[in-house]
């Protein structure tokens, strides 16, 4: 009996250790681990607008009705032949991985996994929300064998938990794949001998792959998984700037004009022509009204920018320019257009988490935008690493909103009426014109004020006072402290306010408040620090609220608070005297507006409300002679 057991053990040892039988690991997919769309032999198909990221290809077949696709589009090239080597090799080894457990052909329902082979036996189908759990195993991978087609409902959806990641789940299919509509699914599909068909409103974080089969899909999101060691995108190197990074606006060789107020953080100026039309009071930097040293130091290195951005190599090329935007997500690299190019709707640069990822986009030719077209940055995209370069004419038209640096060759730059521009408007060679529009340089000039302030202001309440201040434009802004002190020479700080601006950069109005609920007895002074995040720092003006005085007007009580339909307001007045109230929301935007004639001592004032949304709101006083605003805040429920 003991020799059978030794027995059984050689053999069972014997088998493990010198066949070759794989358990769950990462497979290799080589150069198919590039394409978020992929067959060795079938058409790819695409209708409606899908979003891409990844490769596309087939290496034999045809590739039809793609849009902008963020990765390269193949077809039967030696990208394709080895993909195709590399996807039968991947497909044999996932299939030849031993089972740890095998499964129903139902998934989902709200069941939880854990990691594992699971081999199901014919045809399966994902109902509902399949969990699968990596219990905090980052390197847990999750393979499926479907001995047949695998298809999902509508709205089905892969959730992965506690460190799952899609470049550790794959799919191994004998057949057709079919995804229904708003289906979101995770990891690495693999069709052999079968198609894969995915309908409008799916989400795709991995890769649809088929060793012989066409792939189908209408208006989809998909994107190659990161992570199990692929690449961290960067991006090209930025170019080096020189003496452009004060400018927001300029000319190297044509007239600079504006018309309307327009916000300009950074400096202004041609180093040909005449720079008009700018308001020194909305300007934070220095408008060169003629060429000087400076606008011909800037055109030089204007110059040298626009040929390191010209002579870059492109990574993608965007194949439709006229279609550019419509909700394109672009990741870190160097885009080619190479056609004039219209921008609608919305763009998203993906940064993926690296915030130091550029982005760089080439146009050979000129560039238009819709009204309200929108540069979105998410994951970390910083507006100081991305830059356009353009030849032609650029016209960003009314109230879009752009990020980046465009630097345009021989030809005009419009900023139209209500655009936003965080970044910097160049030319080499054309007229430039701002209608209204603001604009604010990315970080990097230090001459440049980080705040532009449009005031600090305060007022008195019951038992508190307020402060309210708001900023045109914030760069590298750390944050504020407020500082209080009872005669105007000494300060201490009571409270930080964290800036609202997203990464300390904004160009876009920002309002702050600050309600100090234990001001000092008598005279409150206040003044705001503000701090840049490398911890340089400044003052404003200060404000000062004085003590109750029984020369002022005061506000007695309010009530009802909360309020439904009416809310009553108390007023002590001094002298006969007329009086306005204004209501605001909590934004500061004035909502309801009354006057009232007081009389010496007590007046209640009632105000109806119940026209208003439900919320917070501040009554403030507006007088007609020489009394202090007093505010006051209260609930409309």
């Amino acid at each position: 009996m003991i020799n059978n057991l030794r027995t059984i053990a050689f053999l069972f040892f014997t088998f493990f250790f010198s066949t070759n039988i794989n358990f769950a690991q990462t497979p290799n997919l080589g150069m198919a681990a590039n394409f978020i769309l992929f067959s060795s032999n079938g058409a790819v198909t695409n209708t409606g607008i899908s979003q891409l990221t990844g490769n596309v290809g087939t290496n034999n077949g045809a590739s039809t009705g793609f849009g902008n696709v963020n990765g390269v589009m193949h077809t039967a090239d030696g990208a394709t032949a080895t993909a195709a080597a590399n996807l039968l090799t991947a497909y044999n080894q996932i299939n030849s991985t031993v089972p740890t457990a095998s499964h129903a052909p139902l998934l989902g329902n709200g069941d939880t996994m854990n990691k594992g082979v699971y081999a199901i036996a014919g045809p399966a189908s994902l109902n509902g929300k399949l969990v699968l759990n990596a219990k905090g195993n980052a390197n847990a991978v999750f393979i499926f064998k479907i001995s047949g087609a695998f298809s999902s409902a509508a709205a089905s959806q892969i959730i992965l938990i506690n460190g799952a990641v899609a470049c550790n789940v794959f799919w191994k299919v004998e057949g057709l794949i079919s995804l229904a509509s708003a289906t979101k699914m995770r990891g690495t599909l693999i069709a052999n001998n079968g198609g894969i068909n995915m309908s409008t409103g799916v989400t795709l974080e991995g890769r649809a792959l088929s060793t012989t089969g066409a792939i189908s899909l209408n208006g989809i999101t998909g994107k190659t998984p990161i992570g199990c060691g692929s690449t961290v995108l960067s991006g090209p190197a930025a170019p080096a700037l020189g003496t452009t990074v004060c400018y927001a606006i300029f000319s190297g060789n044509g007239d600079v004009t504006n018309s309307g107020i327009t916000n300009v953080t950074g400096d202004i100026g041609t180093n040909v022509g005449l720079t008009t039309g700018y308001n020194p009071l909305f300007v934070n930097g220095n408008i060169h009204s003629i060429p000087d040293g400076s606008t011909s130091a800037c055109a030089a290195d204007l110059l040298n920018i626009y040929s390191y951005l010209n002579t870059l190599a492109a990574d993608i090329e965007l194949l439709y320019p006229a279609q550019f935007g419509r909700s394109l997500v672009l990741t870190p690299h160097t885009y080619q257009m190479s056609a004039a190019t219209t921008f609608n709707d919305t763009l998203f640069l993906n940064a993926e988490g690296n915030s130091n990822a550029v982005f760089v986009i080439k146009i050979n030719g000129a560039l238009s935008t819709s009204t309200y077209a929108t540069v979105t940055l998410i994951n970390g995209a910083q507006a100081k690493n991305v830059y356009w370069k353009v030849d032609g004419a650029v016209t960003i038209n009314n109230y879009a909103n752009m990020k980046g640096t465009i630097v345009c060759n021989n030809g005009a730059i419009k900023l139209k009426t209500g655009t936003v521009l965080y970044g910097r408007a160049l030319t080499t060679n054309g007229a430039l014109s701002t209608t209204a529009s603001q604009v604010t340089l990315t970080q990097g000039c230090g001459s440049i004020l980080p705040i532009t302030n449009l005031g600090f202001k305060g007022a008195k309440m019951v038992n508190s006072n307020v402060l309210e201040w708001s900023t045109a434009t914030e760069i590298n802004n750390s944050g504020f402290a407020i500082e209080r002190g009872a005669d105007g020479i000494g300060f201490a700080k009571i409270a930080d306010v964290h800036t609202k601006a997203e990464y300390g950069n904004s160009s876009t109005k920002l309002t702050y408040y600050y309600y100090d609920e234990k001001p000092l007895a008598g005279n409150n002074y206040y003044r705001l620090k503000q701090t840049d995040i490398d911890g340089k720092f400044s003052y404003s003006a200060v404000v000062l609220l004085k003590g109750n005085n029984v020369n002022t007007l005061t506000i007695g009580s309010i009530y009802p608070n909360p309020a439904r339909r009416n809310v009553n307001i108390i007023l002590r007045s001094p002298s006969v005297t007329k009086v306005n109230l204004i209501i605001t929301d909590i934004t500061g935007k004035v909502v309801m507006q009354t006057a009232a004639q007081l009389l010496i001592g007590d007046n209640t004032i009632t105000i109806p409300v119940n026209n208003l949304s439900l919320g917070t709101y501040i009554i403030k006083t507006d007088c007609t002679i020489g009394c202090e605003t007093i505010v006051h805040k209260f609930v409309k429920e």
